[in-house]
């Protein structure tokens, strides 16, 4: 097939290379499923991305959008069609942005687009090689993580230098991010030093702002007649937010030197992986702990 007498496929083979190439380059953050949300373009005729036609998806009938950020610098659209169309849409801000309300003019093709605004419309396995265009933002809100609450934007490209476009826009709605997890660790300065095994007996508490399996792991360290006596302990908590959840862990030590009645140095790490944000959250605390005996 050509479009306006241009050898369209061998571009169609070399865009789709580049593209692909361009989206493994290109990794933001996490999709996520959008809750409501459209993306409708139409081309000139002869343009290659659209073949002059027009495309409207939309989560209301079906289409499924997904959309992840990065750095709230750029905005990667997804959609997967009922109808077995696949596009993606990236909107990026110049380095060292991010995307706020206004018009980007000479954006390049995302991610080859140097320090300006990139821009970059593929899929049903057509895209360019290079591309000149510009967008317009005219809502953007973020929240943490990554997350992306609300996005209306406008989009004008044109591939390999033609004057031919595609012309768009996107519509991005999902409700107020939730809290992002965190962890809160306490070590208390009160343990205990085995007289039957050496062991040393540490406690605290941990608190959370959302439902996490809390992994805690640690060391305690005393200095016994001029002996570094080390143990090391790991601990699981099935942690809730509302109240401080308490735990206790046991450190053997690693040598022939017991544990012993005096101050010891307790150094210890939580982390959780946060299942809303796909990351992972870590706290941790650097505690002088007193041991006393204990049978």
């Amino acid at each position: 097939m050509k479009v306006s007498g241009r050898p369209s496929i061998l571009a169609a083979a070399v865009a789709l290379t580049a593209m692909l190439s361009g989206l493994l380059v290109a990794s933001p953050a996490r999709a996520q499923t959008v809750e409501s949300g459209s993306l409708s373009f139409s081309g000139d005729p002869g343009d290659y991305i659209t073949g002059g036609a027009s495309y409207s998806y939309s989560t209301a009938n079906g289409d499924a959008i997904s959309v992840s950020s990065d750095a709230n610098a750029l905005v990667s659209i997804s959609v997967n069609a009922y109808n077995g169309d696949w596009w993606y849409l990236d909107i990026s801000a110049p380095s060292g942005q991010t995307l706020v309300p206004g018009t980007y003019t000479d954006a390049h093709r995302y991610p080859f687009n140097g320090t300006g605004p990139g821009l970059s419309l593929v899929g049903n396995g057509r895209g360019c090689n290079t591309l000149t265009g510009s967008f317009t933002v005219i809502n953007a809100v973020f929240g943490p993580n990554n997350y992306v609450q609300t996005f209306d934007a406008t989009f004008e490209q044109h591939c390999e230098g033609f004057p031919e476009a595609a012309r768009g826009e996107v519509h991005i709605a999902n409700p107020p991010p939730p809290p992002a997890l965190a962890l809160q660790l306490v070590v208390a300065t009160d343990g205990t030093a085995s007289t039957l095994n050496g062991n040393a007996t540490v406690h605290g508490t941990v608190s959370c702002t959302a439902p996490a399996t809390v992994n805690l792991s640690g060391s305690v360290i005393q200095v016994v007649k001029r002996v570094i006596v080390r143990g090391s302990f790991t601990y699981q908590i099935a942690c809730t937010p509302g109240a401080p959840v308490p735990w206790t862990a046991t450190a053997a030590p690693e040598g022939t030197t017991p544990f012993q009645k005096g101050d010891a140095e307790v150094r210890t790490q939580v982390s959780a992986y946060d299942t809303q944000y796909g990351n992972y959250v870590t706290a941790s605390d650097t505690s002088s702990v007193r041991l006393s005996k204990a049978g």
